[in-house]
């Protein structure tokens, strides 16, 4: 086994959404701060119709910031 540890759950979406959408999760887990009343599948859909995330990446950046922020 190599010496870092594969990266699972939510966070393994990162690298692709990083690289699809050109801006680093930072940004993404900021702007859900702003939508914090939001419930999580509201928060999906507000990424996906403001921002085009596709859901799956959309669906990662939340559950993530909501693990994060114990929402």
């Amino acid at each position: 086994m190599s010496g870092q540890e594969k990266v699972k759950g939510p966070a393994s979406y990162f690298p692709s959404i990083e690289k699809k959408y050109g801006f680093p999760v930072e940004h993404w887990l900021n702007l859900l701060k702003k939508q914090k009343q939001l419930k999580h599948m509201e928060m999906v859909a507000w990424l996906k119709s403001e921002h085009n995330l596709g859901h799956g990446h959309a669906n990662a950046l939340v559950a993530y910031f909501r693990d994060k922020e114990g929402a």
